[in-house]
């Protein structure tokens, strides 16, 4: 399925609530990611259409999660190179370390053109977590 948003902010808010339904994160999280981006700039836009949206997790990350969101319509997050956004992915380590490992991990796997395009193709969630654990086990 994918979502409809009016901006970069509502598709952030759209990864970050799954975050949140999911007992994984705090709501202060999700605006923290928004902050993030409005503080540094589009930083987190890594990717030809991918943003990675994440904040610290003393920012209220509460388990290690991730959740993936695909965009009716992609949105402009203000990155020249990698604009317009299609496909958020947010997550969150509950410390420092986990946090990083888990940026490195998505960073490694998206840096496989195949994998971005698997993730902003796929209609099935199941057929994208296959990937991503197949990615790690090769690691």
């Amino acid at each position: 399925m994918r979502v409809e948003v009016p901006d970069w902010q509502g598709a952030v808010r759209a990864a970050g609530d799954l975050l949140v339904e999911a007992g994984l994160c705090e709501p202060r999280y999700v605006e923290a990611m928004i902050r993030a981006v409005e503080q540094m700039g589009p930083y987190m836009v890594l990717a030809p259409g991918i943003a990675l949206a994440h904040a610290r997790p003393e920012d209220g990350v509460l388990k290690i999660g991730m959740s993936i969101v695909t965009l009716a319509t992609p949105v402009n997050f203000g990155s020249e190179a990698n604009d317009p956004v299609q496909l958020v992915i947010a997550f969150g380590g509950v410390d420092k370390t986990t946090h990083i490992g888990m940026l490195q991990d998505l960073a490694k796997f998206l840096v496989v053109e195949g994998n971005q395009v698997l993730l902003k193709t796929a209609s099935d969630a199941k057929h994208v977590l296959a990937a991503i654990r197949a990615a790690q086990e090769v690691q």
